[in-house]
């Protein structure tokens, strides 16, 4: 489903990925795990190519892009991969001057050209799902951070994306808040979605997430099920980190 074959990044000569190859199957769930500056938001940047890759092949399906330094990919290659995936952002990032239903509706009339009344209906049954139905009507700044991440959540699957990507979606909320988020990714997950996550949330990592991938200082240092990596880690970093996490998690009242 998700493919990643020798990827790398470079910002000038600072090489914030190196050499990752990851395999990600239809309708699994991954988290990506690791220290702050260790390459997870990065890494699922170059997913959707918001960051494009320096090196290396990224595929999603039957999509599959190559990158080699300074050889430029051609837009419409780009936007034709992007087009696989829709995007969580940890600061929600709705569009201040439409209301719920009209930032899910959004891209579905703008960009797919859709008729009003289909994308209204089909903004309104994703809100339904996340739980914001009765929230369609207002505005972004009357919302609460967890109401504002949910309508993010609907907007991001309003394409019916392939995978859906997520960075750091709880870490702007406070833990109740943070739980409407886990809940309603949850269910997602129950139901088959594909998800990539970037999340420093252990609680939101263990019950969602099947596979885990630990990353320090851009490379890859473990991977492997869930409950292998959190509770029987191979790697000495990955242990140290994991038990950071959680001490500052339980210490903070959300561990788990």
């Amino acid at each position: 489903m998700i493919e990643l074959s020798n990827l790398e990044k470079r910002f000038g000569d600072n090489v914030v990925l190196k050499d990752i190859n990851v395999a990600m199957s239809e309708g699994s769930v991954t988290a990506l795990v690791g220290p702050s500056g260790g390459g997870k938001s990065t890494l699922l940047r170059c997913i959707n190519l918001l960051e494009i890759p320096t090196s290396g092949t990224v595929r999603i399906g039957d999509e599959a892009l190559s990158f080699r330094p300074g050889v430029k990919v051609a837009t419409r290659d780009i936007q034709r991969l992007r087009r696989q995936t829709g995007m969580v952002f940890q600061n929600f990032q709705l569009f201040p001057h439409c209301t719920a239903i009209g930032n899910v509706m959004e891209g579905l009339v703008t960009v797919l050209k859709w008729p009003a009344d289909k994308a209204r209906a089909r903004a309104l049954s994703l809100l339904e799902k996340v739980g914001m139905a009765h929230k369609a009507d207002a505005w972004p700044a009357t919302l609460s951070g967890g109401q504002q991440q949910r309508v993010a959540i609907a907007r991001a699957l309003a394409p019916s994306p392939r995978v859906l990507l997520c960075d750091e979606p709880t870490s702007a909320l406070d833990p109740e808040l943070a739980q409407e988020v886990v809940d309603v990714l949850g269910q997602l997950a129950v139901e088959g979605t594909t998800m990539v996550m970037a999340t420093h949330d252990l609680r939101l990592a263990s019950k969602v997430a099947r596979e885990v991938v630990f990353l320090e200082a851009g490379v890859v240092v473990e991977k492997g099920p869930v409950d292998t990596v959190f509770r029987n880690p191979q790697h000495q970093r990955t242990k140290r980190f994991i038990a950071t996490l959680r001490q500052e998690q339980e210490e903070a009242g959300s561990g788990i």
